[in-house]
């Protein structure tokens, strides 16, 4: 069966969207959807697993505890090792901000 990462998304988005693709013991791969969400002051993503992230479309800005800031653009990815504090500082409200994550132990 073929899928679409870009369909069965709604137009207005109350909060950010996660969609499950794939998932096993080791491996989770979800899509992300925003529309001007980001991780609430204070609060800091701390994962037990690794992740690699792509943005699709969209702008993101993440931000690590240690104040680096990283600016993506669609196309832009990254890799987040285990254990690295970081949050969503910033994403466009212009359009809808669409992520790929993939997340392994």
């Amino acid at each position: 069966m073929i899928t679409n990462i870009f369909n069965d998304i709604p137009k207005q988005l109350p909060e950010e969207l996660f969609t499950l693709l794939l998932e096993n013991k080791k491996l989770r791969i979800e899509r992300i959807v925003s529309e001007g969400q980001r991780t609430p002051a204070g609060e800091w993503y701390d994962q037990m697993q690794n992740e690699w992230v792509i943005l699709l479309q969209g702008e993101a800005v993440i931000e690590y505890e240690n104040t680096e800031q990283l600016t993506l653009k669609p196309g832009d990815y990254l890799f987040i090792p285990a254990n690295t504090p970081h949050r969503v500082a910033w994403t466009t409200a212009a359009q809808q901000t669409i992520w790929l994550a993939i997340h392994w132990l």
